[in-house]
């Protein structure tokens, strides 16, 4: 038996774990700047010491190195005998275009105008109000439309953060039978078309703002579903295409205030055919102290958009509103439900 009584399975003591949570966002900046001088796209390069990439990132060498050996430390890159820092399996991952686009959700969820935000949480617990519309001067969507480089980020984010969720939802829930299934607000389209490549038989149409379907066609065209997916733009807020046997709402009702979401499920009441089925794709709160990834969810939704994540009850309730009746609640094998519903 080991003369320490600690081992690598014991709990850390109360006080240190509540330290490591309050530090945590160092390691958030640590990863934003990494990404930002796109660390990971040059190492994949091939090995170079902190000097060679001060000069390609326009960045101090001494503190570049320093910053390194601390990126060596979270397991993204190793250092060689030599000074030489390369890329580990993890640190991959960080480059442009690798699978999970964790890049593009870094530079989006450690960016400094959504940490803005975050900084504002006390406000946002006391008031109930957005802390990122007041970091930003304007509700986070309006933003965005201003920014087009960094709403195409918050898209390609969407598809990381939510990486799982599609192909659960496509092999979760029985879309057979079903002709045309409308996504709203559905971005580059990333659920329709993983929803159509597993049911042959229906159409989608995908129905978003302008400036956010603009990056749709190519991941369409890529998924060779072209012909079978059309994009409409349009807001929520103002109508939605009839015609459609379900109608998507994924991760939009826990966005907006109880007022907006019942305008948007008006819309799609109005839209639905008797046969028609609501299906909102969202991570359902369980009741008590279960831990669930939507319980941290909701504070982003309480922090940056205005909006809230629900229980299965609250979601009957907010439907009822909306004229509406919840008929099941389907889980999947990730973090998200499928909330049915269908006109009252």
């Amino acid at each position: 038996m080991s003369d320490n009584p600690a081992t690598t399975s014991d709990p850390l003591p109360p006080h240190v774990q509540l330290v490591h949570m309050g530090t945590a966002h160092w390691v958030s900046h640590i990863l934003y700047v990494a990404a930002k001088l796109s660390l990971a796209d040059h190492l994949a390069k091939g090995p170079a010491r902190a000097d060679e990439l001060a000069v390609t990132t326009n960045t101090h060498a001494p503190s570049l190195g320093r910053f390194l050996r601390t990126l060596a430390h979270l397991g993204l890159v190793t250092e060689d005998g030599a000074g030489r820092f390369a890329l580990t399996r993890l640190g991959e991952a960080l480059k442009t275009g690798a699978a999970g686009a964790a890049r593009a959700a870094i530079l989006t969820l450690a960016s400094p105008w959504m940490t803005g935000g975050w900084e504002r949480l006390l406000e946002s617990v006391q008031t109930g109000t957005p802390g990122l519309e007041g970091a930003l001067g304007m509700p986070i969507f309006d933003w965005l439309a201003k920014h087009p480089e960094e709403a195409s980020l918050f898209s390609e984010t969407m598809v990381s953060f939510h990486g799982a969720e599609p192909d659960a939802v496509a092999a979760a829930y029985d879309f057979s039978g079903m002709k045309t299934i409308i996504d709203i607000g559905g971005a580059t389209g990333n659920l329709i078309t993983t929803i159509l490549g597993k049911h042959a038989g229906a159409q989608g149409i995908l129905y978003d703002l302008p400036h956010v379907v603009r990056d749709a066609p190519n991941l369409i065209q890529v998924r060779g579903l072209a012909n079978r997916v059309s994009i409409v733009a349009g807001s929520f807020f103002e109508r939605v295409p009839e015609g459609g046997d379900a109608y998507l709402l994924s991760h939009i009702i826990h966005d907006w205030s109880e007022e907006q979401c019942l305008t948007i499920l008006g819309h799609c009441r109005r839209a639905m055919s008797p046969t028609s089925r609501v299906l909102i794709i969202e991570m359902v709160l369980p009741a008590g102290n279960a831990p669930h990834p939507g319980k941290m969810l909701d504070m982003m939704m309480l922090v940056g958009p205005g909006g809230q994540e629900r229980t299965e009850p609250e979601y009957r309730t907010l439907l009822s509103k909306a004229g509406l009746r919840l008929t099941r609640v389907v889980p999947t094998n990730s973090a998200v439900s499928v909330v049915e519903a269908m006109i009252a």
